[in-house]
């Protein structure tokens, strides 16, 4: 019941079905059944609708035997060698094999590579199931049915509503395909169907690192764009005026969120397999890697045009999250710029108004809490690398002895104390 499975629940729960939320925290499950919300874009009162339909959250899987529908929506995280970790996906699958029943229809929308559906979760069903149930391939065969439809959320866009998001459905065998679509497209205003679940698989892993390329291509232009002095932002702001053959993307601090810094890596670790490398994919994961690094070097060297050493100084990082507007820190950037500071030596704190404290997850441990904006003179630095729209920018500027400022947020604002990376 994350960023992905709790607006699908309630999009269900709209449309009249009777919906339950599976989640292994309990603080989650409490805060569902209480009327509570934990996702700032999901106001309390939705959840509070979706109660009142017949939802209810729960952690106990024996409930999957009473469900016609189980959709799968758990994180795909890399490991720390960049390599696919499955154990959210695999760990799912055996918790619900032992309730699987025949016809019922199980999909996977968890962003993986292709291959995954049908050399993972299948088996791992069918091995899992205590009837030795095997996947139905077609209507005649005895089974359950499997497919997959990758998740197409994007956390803090308000000018696309949900139902219009085609929803792309990859079945195992036509039963399975027309049953996902069908469950689909009670929600979603358009399914689009593809032949198979890698297929399916392999649609999400090109959305986003289509993505992944321009933006990496975006953050070597600024790069050398800040050599030659020119402005990468008016860049493409004259750029997208073109009407045709270009789209806009925009350089910053690294690249945040679940999908786009880790999708390129499950396709180059498959790609493997079949004695191929994805050397393009892999340059552009490098580039959008290296931009933490980046920035903290023009840090370092903005502070020594003004006779101060990062080591020892005081550096207060506005915006935590991975992109504006949205409380969401999954691979954000700011949390390896804080590191990457502090282990040089700088007493780093953090601002951000959808974060009142940062504790600790997969890959890190700050255990920080907010420091109000009003203490901006204290520090000798301050690095805006969210640009949420909560913050005043001139008055930041005019507060702080030193702005780095990563993401173009003092657009229009003149001042010596501004430097832009």
């Amino acid at each position: 019941m994350g960023y992905v499975g709790l607006p699908l629940a309630l999009l269900f729960c709209e449309a009249g079905f009777r919906v339950t939320g599976f989640d292994v925290d309990m603080r989650k499950v409490e805060t569902l059944n209480g009327g509570g919300s934990y996702i700032v874009r999901i106001p309390a009162t939705e959840i509070q609708v979706a109660l009142d339909t017949g939802f209810n959250a729960t952690e106990d899987y024996s409930e999957i035997a009473t469900m016609d529908v189980v959709i799968i929506c758990v994180p795909t995280p890399l490991n720390d060698y960049h390599e696919p970790d499955l154990s959210y996906v695999t760990g799912t699958v055996r918790s619900i094999a032992p309730h699987v029943y025949e016809r019922q229809l199980i999909i996977l929308e968890s962003t993986t590579y292709p291959g995954t559906t049908e050399e993972i979760v299948v088996p791992l069903l069918e091995a899992g199931n205590p009837s030795g149930l095997k996947v139905a391939r077609d209507a005649e065969t005895p089974g359950f049915y499997v497919a997959f439809s990758p998740e197409r959320e994007d956390p803090g866009n308000d000018s696309v509503a949900r139902r219009d998001i085609p929803k792309v459905v990859g079945g195992c065998g036509p039963v399975a395909q027309n049953l996902a679509s069908a469950v689909y497209e009670a929600i979603f205003n358009r399914t689009v169907r593809v032949s198979s679940p890698a297929a399916a698989e392999m649609t999400k892993l090109l959305e986003n690192i289509y993505r992944c390329v321009n933006i990496a291509l975006v953050n070597e232009l600024k790069q050398l764009c800040m050599r030659m002095g020119i402005d990468v932002f008016e860049v493409i702001e004259a750029a997208k005026t073109k009407p045709f053959g270009f789209q806009a993307f925009y350089p910053g601090p690294g690249l945040g969120g679940h999908c786009i810094p880790i999708d390129p890596f499950y396709l180059s670790w498959k790609a493997k397999e079949f004695d191929f490398h994805t050397r393009f994919i892999e340059l552009a994961g490098q580039v959008n890697l290296g931009m933490p690094y980046f920035v903290v070097e023009n840090i370092v060297e903005a502070m020594s045009r003004q006779g101060k050493a990062l080591k020892g100084s005081r550096v207060l990082v506005l915006g935590m999250a991975y992109k504006r507007d949205i409380d969401d820190l999954r691979e954000s950037p700011s949390l390896t710029i804080i590191e990457l500071l502090q282990k040089r030596g700088s007493q780093v704190e953090y601002n951000d108004p959808y974060f009142p404290s940062v504790g600790q997850g997969r890959k890190y441990a700050l255990n920080m809490t907010c420091t109000p904006l009003e203490l901006i003179p204290e520090f000798d630095c301050v690095v805006i690398a969210t640009d949420h729209s909560h913050y005043d920018y001139q008055d930041i500027v005019t507060k702080a002895k030193l702005v780095v400022d990563t993401r173009n947020a003092t657009k229009g604002i003149t001042a010596e104390n501004i430097v832009k990376c």
